[in-house]
């Protein structure tokens, strides 16, 4: 698809292509391509809250090898997530000792099941670790509790960061769309209610940030926590209660049309 180009730089006119956009690529056509097809494989909320955060967190490099990965997963778990956390034995665990995905590996994997334990024999939903007062203090508290277990491996904190690191939390932000995120397309999952979607932040990957930068919504030079405050800011001028709904057509054009 040949690249699309704005007609003026007035906003006005900005927000009239971005919204087409949004249209556009905010269908559910485009799940099957994309991570967020591996939440979509589930129907039990802790299966998509489970999976749909590894897939969030796994999500760098070509999209078919992260789908890939994350099915590799679910296989290790019986293709049953939820239950596999909270009922696995000890036995269970030495299937996953040659995982492995960039610089994911078996060492970050056996954590990220050992937090998910803990978890949820404490919480009917992951939401409950990501309370706080807005939506960086949401993303600090829940790096504070995922890191909460003793002995924690240092090397997966590079696998879950935070706004005090200066980290855009790309993934993060990614997974808090999908889940808080609410409309009748049939492609974010909208199934928390206590983060509200006006307070999301705008995943800032490659793309989006190519885009954002040509179409004028970044100015700042660095690409950090604040880089993503900007654009986010940004978008709320063109959508106050939904921001982050410009993702899709930041995205799609990034990806679909090398805009």
């Amino acid at each position: 698809m040949p690249p699309t180009l704005i007609p003026n730089s007035s906003l006005s006119n900005l927000q009239a292509f971005l919204d087409s956009k949004v249209e556009q690529y905010n269908q559910p056509v485009f799940i099957n391509n994309d991570p967020i097809c591996i939440p979509h494989s589930f129907t039990k909320k802790q299966d998509i809250e489970i999976m749909g955060f590894w897939a969030a967190m796994l999500a760098w490099g070509q999209r078919v090898t992260i789908i890939n990965k994350c099915k590799e997963l679910i296989s290790l778990m019986d293709g049953a997530p939820h239950d596999f956390i909270v009922n696995h034995q000890e036995q269970d665990l030495k299937r996953f000792l040659e995982f492995k995905h960039r610089t994911f590996n078996a060492t970050d994997t056996l954590y990220f099941i050992a937090f998910f334990k803990e978890h949820y024999q404490k919480h009917e939903s992951l939401e409950a670790a990501f309370l706080g007062n807005g939506i960086e203090s949401s993303l600090t508290n829940f790096q504070a509790n995922f890191f909460s277990l003793p002995d924690y491996p240092h090397r997966t904190r590079k696998h879950v960061t935070s706004p005090h690191n200066k980290s855009t939390c790309k993934r993060l932000n990614m997974f808090l769309r999908w889940m808080v995120r609410k409309d009748d397309k049939g492609v974010d999952f909208g199934i928390w209610n206590t983060l509200q979607m006006k307070d999301l932040i705008c995943p800032l990957d490659l793309h989006v940030e190519r885009v954002a930068r040509k179409v004028g919504l970044i100015t700042r030079k660095q690409v950090d926590w604040q880089t993503a405050l900007e654009l986010t800011e940004n978008l709320r001028v063109m959508d106050v209660n939904d921001p982050v709904k410009y993702d899709f057509a930041l995205f799609g054009l990034g990806i679909e049309e090398k805009f």
